[in-house]
């Protein structure tokens, strides 16, 4: 599981809610002036991944309004660039003259070396807590021009479509599922994040050519490999469909992945192959068919697909089936001797 810190202000009683987040707040590398009209029962939760080159906050809470003044950022300068995402009600954000109201699925960015204020609050407060995703960039970890961040600040950027997309389905699923990964992955999610992120800022300074080149390659990798995942079961996906879709050339897919030391094609057979064989060992799905399995994953030719998974595996699709079928029932009669043994 990635190393995660928590708060939860409902462990207080409901007075002492407001002081504790607030508390929190003035610990941070960014501390701000926050005010609610929830200050009597601020029930709220937070927390915080360290992905090596970003951070990752998720925030659930009443709504609330923050300032970040000239003295505040005089008194602690984090040198940080702050990309949040809106992931329920609606948020404000206000900085170098800008200011721009969020909606949910949508990124604003500001500089948390420069004054800024935000607001952010539920669109049905009796039922509903404001959510958001919050990622923290050093300024030295974007590879950016400094001069031309400020396009950005205080702006509203789309998390539903192109990388927004991908950047904000990325957030979502660390921050909502860290027991999905291991510690050791942190620094290949951090260096994720942090290409799919420089890339979405870079497209909306109408500079992408600002976006170093291996940057944007491996956005566009994560990208596609995305999009395979998401259609594994269509027979038709290919390298063309592939390269058609992301509107570039077969022969630049075929570049993309050179690095990744393997093919594209390579690449989708061995990921219809792994679901082949996780589903051919699950005993829920013992009565289908193994060329019904096979076809769920784009397998349509049933000889093809059996020379392809011997190949892979050394071992038939039906074997496999019947091995892991033995198995279980070994196991299960094993838990059956000792659950019947007589108590001490």
């Amino acid at each position: 599981m990635l190393p995660r810190e928590t708060l939860d202000t409902t462990v207080l009683p409901p007075g002492d809610r407001f002081g504790m987040w607030l508390e929190l707040v003035a610990r941070t590398s960014t501390p701000m002036q926050v005010r609610s009209a929830h200050s009597d029962d601020f029930a709220a939760h937070a927390s915080f991944i360290d992905l090596g080159p970003i951070q990752l906050a998720q925030y659930e809470y009443p709504s609330l309004h923050a300032a970040r003044t000239r003295k505040m950022v005089r008194q602690s300068d984090p040198e940080l660039y702050i990309l949040a995402l809106t992931t329920g009600g609606v948020g404000t954000s206000s900085q170098d003259g800008r200011r721009s109201e969020i909606l949910a699925g949508e990124f604003t960015f500001y500089n948390a070396s420069l004054p800024h204020d935000l607001g952010h609050h539920a669109t049905e407060p009796e039922r509903e807590q404001a959510t958001s995703i919050t990622t923290m960039i050093p300024h030295a970890a974007l590879p950016l021009p400094p001069e031309r961040m400020a396009a950005l600040y205080g702006g509203r950027m789309s998390g539903t479509e192109g990388i927004g997309a991908l950047l904000a389905q990325f957030l979502i699923q660390v921050t909502g599922h860290p027991e999905q990964y291991h510690a050791a992955d942190v620094s290949r999610l951090g260096a994720v994040g942090l290409d799919l992120a420089t890339t979405m800022l870079g497209r909306h300074l109408v500079a992408e050519d600002a976006v170093p080149t291996e940057v944007r390659r491996r956005a566009l990798l994560t990208q596609v490999q995305s999009y395979i995942h998401r259609h594994l079961g269509d027979a038709t996906l290919g390298p063309q469909v592939v390269a058609d879709t992301h509107h570039i050339s077969v022969r630049s897919l075929h570049r993309l992945f050179e690095a990744e030391d393997t093919t594209v094609a390579s690449y989708i057979r061995e990921l219809r192959l792994a679901r082949c064989r996780r589903d051919l060992a699950d005993p829920a799905l013992r009565n289908q068919p193994v060329q019904t399995v096979a076809a769920r994953w784009g397998f349509s030719d049933k000889a093809h697909f059996s020379r392809a998974f011997r190949a892979a595996y050394g071992t038939t699709p039906q074997e496999h089936r019947d091995s892991c079928s033995d198995l279980a029932r070994i196991v299960n009669r094993r838990a059956s001797t000792v659950n019947s043994l007589p108590a001490d």
